[in-house]
C-alpha cells in the first residue's frame, strides 16, 4: 500500500506569492512592533499565523453562494444552514454568530453570573475573556501531561476528573454554569480528548446538575483522533464519531471558520429550549437578527456546504492532519523542538527549549515568531505569556507552563513544497536561536493583548545578538 496521502483535490485558482527581503522583511516586522499580527498580509509569503478563516473552499462552496438568500428575515439559505448543523453536530437548537467569538460572548452572557467559576480543559484567550467580561473565572481541569511538551500521552486533551471533582467541592455546582471542554485543546498544542474522557465527563455533570459545553471549532480533528488512537474506533467514520461526541454534551460554541472551510461564521447550539430562546435574544442585541447573525445568506450556504463537506468522507482530514505531520516531522528530524505528540491543526515550537536563554519574562514564544518571519517571511503565532494575559484581580501576568510558537496550516492552501520552504526557514532560525534577543512590551492593550501589542528587543539579555 502507497504511505503518501496525496491531496484530495485539484487546484482550479491560484494566488499570485512573492517573498520579501531581508531587508524589508527586517522593515516590516520594526513597523509591526515585532507582533506577527501587525504584519500586513503582503510582507508575508507564507501565512501560518492561523487556520481561522483561511482555507481554501470548494467548488460547490463557490456554487451555494449564489444561491444565497439575502432577506433580512427567515432567509431560506439560514434553514439551509440549521439542517446541516442538526445533521452533523446533532443539536437541534441553532443559532448563527458573526464567528466563533460572537457564540461564545451569548453563552457567557446567557449562563455566568458574577462569582461563578468554569472548569475547562485549558483556557482559550477569547473564550476565558468572555467568562470574565460575564463576572465569571476560569478553573483549569486538565490533565497535568498537557503541560509538558515531551509527554506522549495521546489524549493530553482529557479533563482530570478528580480536578474537576474537586472545583465542583470547593464551590458548589450552583457556582459552575457549565464545564468547558475544548476538542481538541488548541493551546496545549492541538491536543484531543478522548471518547472515554468525554463520557465521563459528561456522567458525572450530569449527576451534578451542571451543563457541559463542546468548544466544537476543531471537533472533527478530534473525532479523527479518536478513529485513530481509541479502541473501538477504527471501523466507524469520522462522522458517526463527531455526532457520538457531540451527544454527550448540552451545547457546542463553534467557530465555523476551521472545520467547515469558511472564511466567516460561527454558530451557537444546544438542547434546551429555555438557553435557545435566551440566546436568540441576546443575539438580536449582538450580532443581528437571529436568523442571519451577522452574517450575509451567502455565507450562511458556504457554511451549510462546507460543514456537510468536513464529514462526506474521511479523506479530506486524513489529509488535513498528514499535512500537519509532514511538516512536525520535517521539523523534528532538524533537531527543533516539538509539542508532542503531533496535533491536528498546527505544529507548536517549544519555544522554551529553542531559545534557554530567554526567560518567561523576556517572552521567548514572541521573540522567536519574530525571528521565524525574519529568517523566511512564515508568519506565526506566539501561544505563551503574552497570549495568556493577565489576571483579572490583581493585573499580574498569567504564566503558562508552554511557551509555545504555533504553525497553523489553513486546510487546502499549501503545497509539500512550501512546507518544505517553512522546515527549511525554521531551521535556519534553529541554527541562530543563541543570537535571538528576548523582548518587551513597548504598548499593550487592555483585552487580548497579543493581537495589537508591539514589543521591542531586550538587547541586554542577548549582547551578541541583533535580528541578523
Amino acid at each position: 500500500m502507497l504511505k503518501i496521502q496525496p491531496e484530495p483535490y485539484k487546484i482550479k485558482t491560484v494566488e499570485p506569492l512573492s517573498r520579501l527581503p531581508l531587508d524589508e522583511r527586517k522593515a516590516a516586522l520594526l513597523r509591526a512592533g515585532h507582533n506577527t499580527f501587525l504584519l500586513r498580509s503582503r510582507e508575508v509569503y507564507i501565512d501560518l499565523l492561523t487556520d481561522s478563516g483561511t482555507n481554501a473552499m470548494s467548488q460547490e462552496q463557490w456554487s451555494a453562494l449564489m444561491r444565497g438568500d439575502e432577506a433580512y428575515a427567515g432567509a431560506e439559505s439560514f434553514y439551509r444552514f440549521v439542517e446541516a448543523v442538526q445533521e452533523v453536530y446533532g443539536f437541534p437548537h441553532v443559532v448563527p454568530t458573526h464567528q466563533g467569538r460572537g457564540a461564545e460572548n451569548i453563552l457567557s452572557k446567557s449562563l455566568i453570573r458574577p462569582g461563578d467559576v468554569v472548569p475547562g480543559n485549558m483556557y482559550f484567550t477569547t473564550t476565558r475573556l468572555h467568562q470574565e467580561l460575564a463576572g465569571g473565572s476560569f478553573a483549569d481541569v486538565i490533565i497535568p501531561e498537557a503541560h509538558d511538551p515531551s509527554s506522549e500521552l495521546p489524549f493530553k486533551g482529557n479533563v482530570d476528573l478528580a480536578k474537576l471533582a474537586a472545583v465542583v467541592k470547593k464551590f458548589g455546582a450552583s457556582k459552575i454554569p457549565y464545564v468547558a471542554v475544548g476538542a481538541p485543546v488548541n493551546m496545549a498544542g492541538g491536543q484531543p480528548v478522548s471518547m472515554e474522557n468525554i463520557r465521563l465527563v459528561s456522567a458525572f455533570c450530569r449527576e451534578k446538575g451542571i451543563r457541559v459545553v463542546l468548544d466544537a471549532a476543531r471537533a472533527v480533528e478530534n473525532a479523527y483522533f479518536i478513529q485513530e488512537r481509541e479502541k473501538g474506533y477504527a471501523g466507524k467514520s469520522v462522522k458517526a464519531i463527531l455526532l457520538e461526541m457531540c451527544s454527550h454534551f448540552d451545547a457546542c460554541a463553534m467557530s465555523a471558520k476551521k472545520d467547515a472551510y469558511a472564511n466567516i461564521g460561527g454558530f451557537l447550539a444546544m438542547r434546551d429550549q429555555g438557553l435557545y430562546e435566551q440566546a436568540q435574544n441576546l443575539c438580536v442585541v449582538y450580532e443581528g437578527l437571529h436568523t442571519y447573525g451577522g452574517l450575509a445568506g451567502r455565507d450562511l450556504e458556504a457554511l451549510a456546504q462546507g460543514i456537510r463537506e468536513s464529514v462526506e468522507k474521511d479523506d479530506w482530514i486524513a489529509h488535513r492532519v498528514s499535512q500537519v505531520r509532514y511538516l512536525w516531522k520535517a521539523l523534528d528530524e532538524t533537531g527543533i523542538p516539538l509539542m508532542r505528540p503531533c496535533g491536528g491543526h498546527a505544529v507548536f515550537v517549544d519555544a522554551k527549549e529553542f531559545l534557554p536563554h530567554l526567560s518567561q519574562e523576556n517572552l521567548p514564544a514572541q521573540a522567536l515568531a519574530a525571528a521565524i518571519y525574519e529568517d523566511s517571511g512564515t508568519r506565526s503565532m506566539e501561544r505563551g505569556i503574552v497570549s495568556a494575559g493577565r489576571d483579572a484581580a490583581t493585573g499580574e501576568d498569567h504564566k503558562p507552563a508552554l511557551e509555545l510558537v504555533r504553525l497553523a496550516l489553513p486546510r487546502r492552501v499549501y503545497t509539500q513544497s512550501h512546507l518544505d520552504y517553512v522546515a527549511e526557514g525554521l531551521g535556519e532560525t534553529w541554527r541562530r536561536r543563541a543570537r535571538i534577543p528576548g523582548l518587551q512590551f513597548s504598548y499593550e492593550p487592555k483585552y487580548l493583548r497579543f493581537f495589537q501589542a508591539r514589543f521591542k528587543p531586550v538587547a541586554s539579555k542577548c549582547p551578541s545578538a541583533a535580528f541578523s
